[in-house]
């Protein structure tokens, strides 16, 4: 059962100082850290038995837990992969480098840079798919016609550029995304109040989740009531949003302005946003940042805006929703104290927030359910509060 101390942020070194998410060792005394997906933390690790393997050490480690492991092939690259791979398991890669189709030329010093910078946030995207009980399986090596993969590239200096995108289970994204100035450029062109990685990359899964857990299943039909019909043209509908702008008053039932393009950006963009709540949620627990322990005045949403009220823990999904509205209303004043743009740029309508919840459904009967689907008639739900 899914819950939100399941994706765990805060992680100890067996010297009890505090380490973080992309840490390979303890700035304090030196031990070898790595993250093990499957227990999604950050642990101290000593020498195994044979050589190259490493066994899971500190306050953090289930009894008994023997298992070894090898560090992925990944780490000595400007990736800087801290992730652990099963010793027995024949690739050298983690879970979430070997998603990679094409990365950029490890002669290029600012392309290694930039490919730190992307590899840092799709390891901080996958930890949260893991934890969510979702299937990720690498279409490279894994599963071929089902899997996910990454082609990290740049445009070609006499163009064309290259767009970040998803496409039959593999997502492009361009490396000039990681440069600060360039995505910059790109958000105040394009008149996002968000541009980011993580988004990026929370939003392309969101397309590839689409067709792994929507397209051609017992979703659909629900699917279609609340965001429309997929089968629009989509090419048109990108036309008339970059030469018209994007629908009027998309905020009363989107979102974002992009989620008002089509039904499969709404989707993409929803769960992003969803996904944005989860961990961000998650994060704060870890660190025992409590929403309900904030002094804010707040008018709570109700179970007027849940896709369906008769699921067993609808009390725990408002509670979730709100939580979430009213940290982010705190945060917002945060970062404005620090003269930083919002934490988080957007206001949640009525209909946005039940496109949220059918998302929530989606997710938790897959987290139930492993890659089979659920037997019921609609989605069920888990626990997430």
């Amino acid at each position: 059962m899914f819950t939100l101390a399941a994706l765990q942020r805060a992680y100890g070194c067996r010297c009890n100082s505090a380490v973080f998410f992309l840490n390979s060792h303890c700035l304090r005394c030196d031990t070898a850290l790595g993250y093990e997906p499957e227990l999604g933390r950050v642990v101290s690790l000593a020498p195994g038995s044979e050589m190259g393997t490493w066994l899971l050490a500190g306050p953090n480690v289930p009894e008994a837990h023997s298992k070894l492991y090898r560090r992925c092939a990944n780490l000595e690259t400007a990736a800087a992969c801290n992730w652990l791979v099963p010793a027995n398991e024949r690739s050298p890669w983690c879970i979430a480098c070997r998603l990679n189709r094409t990365v950029p030329s490890l002669n290029s010093r600012e392309d290694g840079m930039l490919w730190s910078r992307v590899e840092a946030a799709k390891r901080r995207v996958i930890s949260a798919l893991v934890g969510l009980g979702l299937p990720v399986t690498s279409r490279v090596s894994e599963e071929p016609e089902r899997g996910l993969a990454f082609d990290f590239v740049r445009s070609p200096a006499n163009g064309p550029r290259v767009l970040t995108g998803h496409e039959n289970g593999v997502i492009t994204l361009n490396i000039e995304e990681a440069d600060d100035v360039t995505r910059e450029q790109m958000r105040t062109s394009m008149h996002e109040p968000y541009r980011t990685l993580v988004g990026h990359f929370r939003h392309e899964v969101g397309h590839y989740y689409w067709d792994r857990l929507v397209a051609n299943s017992r979703y659909l039909e629900g699917y279609r009531n609340l965001f429309g019909d997929e089968t629009a043209d989509y090419a048109e509908a990108l036309r008339v949003n970059y030469t018209s702008g994007p629908k009027p008053h998309w905020w009363l039932n989107h979102v974002s302005a992009y989620a008002s393009v089509h039904p499969w950006e709404d989707w993409a963009e929803t769960w992003a946003h969803y996904m944005h709540m989860v961990d961000t949620l998650s994060t704060a627990a870890s660190f025992d940042l409590r929403p309900e322990t904030m002094s804010l005045p707040f008018d709570c949403f109700g179970p007027e805006v849940l896709y369906r009220c008769d699921t067993p823990d609808c009390v725990e999904f408002l509670s979730f929703l709100n939580s979430w509205l009213k940290l982010a209303a705190v945060m917002n004043e945060l970062c404005r104290s620090m003269g930083q743009p919002d934490f988080y740029p957007f206001a949640l309508s009525g209909a946005a927030v039940t496109k949220i919840h059918f998302v929530h459904m989606v997710v938790c009967d897959q987290n139930r359910a492993g890659c089979e689907l659920a037997s019921s008639d609609e989605p069920s739900m888990l626990q997430v509060a």
